[in-house]
């Protein structure tokens, strides 16, 4: 009994330690976050080299987002598979055979067209001015703030990246463990907050069935399912993806939360999903498997505007990673190709 206490009281301790680290992150997001040098807060205006960079922008999300809310999970997934892999230098939007956006966790990518289309307006507007890593970080802000996030503030000044290559990307496959997704994170300069944080988006996201097979069907080459996900989600989620497709029959894609998924509304759900243990992803579901993670899915499902503010400061953090500015890397004129293999500038 007297080693059971001790235990009772360097857990208490733990958990105590861990909602105070939890809770000072969350106090300074309250906060704009700081000012991340060399990136500046309304640059191109300081610049003078497009004062209106950020209505030009906001207006071209709106038009398209007004057609397809999709448009916020395709370009937060932009975002991320950039940012993650190489820094934000919008190297994911190079086109080419061994490019980043051709390696095999990439296949899925969306929302290229609407890059090309806001360049061009900006080219039009202000001629060789804006990266196109700017483009993307502000597309992103404003597509999630249209789906209910806060319009976070965007710090400016990313140039774009010369290199692309798929050998460099290492995202992290749905199905990792808890410890692996927080040291992917981690190695990235990010934190646990951060990828509590960041997983939520997946409240507007979708997947395909391919990805959670194992978990309904053949957990650990167990023959069971996942024994983590709740009976009425599996249920679900096994009618909407067949153990065996038919011939011909393409991978069935499902929505990561029922509630706000095909809406696209950035809400909370996704949160209180984990702790009913109705998560689609198995790395959702792990966030239950470390003390500090669960609490702030506590927090998060019982405090929408928590989530919304730490959001707004993790997103940041992801896009001031590696960024290139001053003379490095260059102003694309077309978001797809390098200047130097650009036929249009001579």
């Amino acid at each position: 009994m007297k080693g059971e206490g001790v235990n009772l009281i360097v857990l208490s301790t733990v958990v105590a330690l861990g909602l105070s680290m939890y809770l000072g992150r969350m106090q300074a997001a309250v906060t704009l976050p700081p000012e991340s040098k060399p990136l500046k807060r309304h640059f191109y205006k300081k610049l003078n080299t497009c004062d209106n960079v950020e209505p030009y922008v906001r207006h071209q999300v709106q038009l398209w987002w007004n057609r397809d809310k999709s448009i916020t999970a395709k370009l937060l997934k932009l975002l991320y598979a950039d940012c993650m892999v190489n820094g934000c230098d919008a190297s994911i939007l190079l086109d080419g055979p061994h490019t980043e956006k051709n390696a095999s966790q990439n296949l899925w990518l969306d929302g290229f067209v609407l890059i090309d289309k806001i360049k061009t307006v900006l080219e039009a507007r202000c001629p060789r001015a804006v990266s196109c890593a700017d483009i993307l970080n502000l597309a992103v802000r404003d597509a999630v703030h249209f789906a209910g996030a806060p319009s976070y503030p965007v710090f400016l000044g990313r140039r774009d990246g010369l290199d692309s290559n798929a050998a460099w990307v290492d995202l992290p496959l749905p199905s990792v463990s808890f410890d692996q997704g927080l040291a992917y994170f981690k190695s990235k300069g990010l934190d646990v907050v951060d990828y509590a944080t960041l997983l939520g988006a997946h409240t507007m996201g979708k997947t395909h069935c391919t990805y959670i097979h194992n978990r309904l069907y053949n957990f650990n080459n167990t023959g069971k399912p996942d024994p983590t996900m709740s009976k009425s989600e599996l249920n679900k989620l096994r009618q909407q993806c067949p153990q065996t497709l038919k011939q011909g029959q393409k991978d069935p894609t499902v929505f990561l939360t029922d509630k706000d998924g095909p809406q696209y509304n950035f809400t909370n759900t996704y949160y209180s999903n984990v702790l009913s243990h109705n998560s689609v992803l198995k790395v959702d579901q792990n966030l239950l498997n470390d003390i500090n993670s669960t609490q702030i899915v506590q927090e998060y499902a019982a405090n929408k505007e928590q989530f919304r503010r730490e959001f707004a400061f993790s997103i940041s953090r992801m896009g001031g990673l590696k960024v290139l500015t001053g003379k490095q890397g260059e102003i694309r004129l077309n978001c797809r190709v390098i200047n130097k293999n650009n036929p249009n500038i001579k």
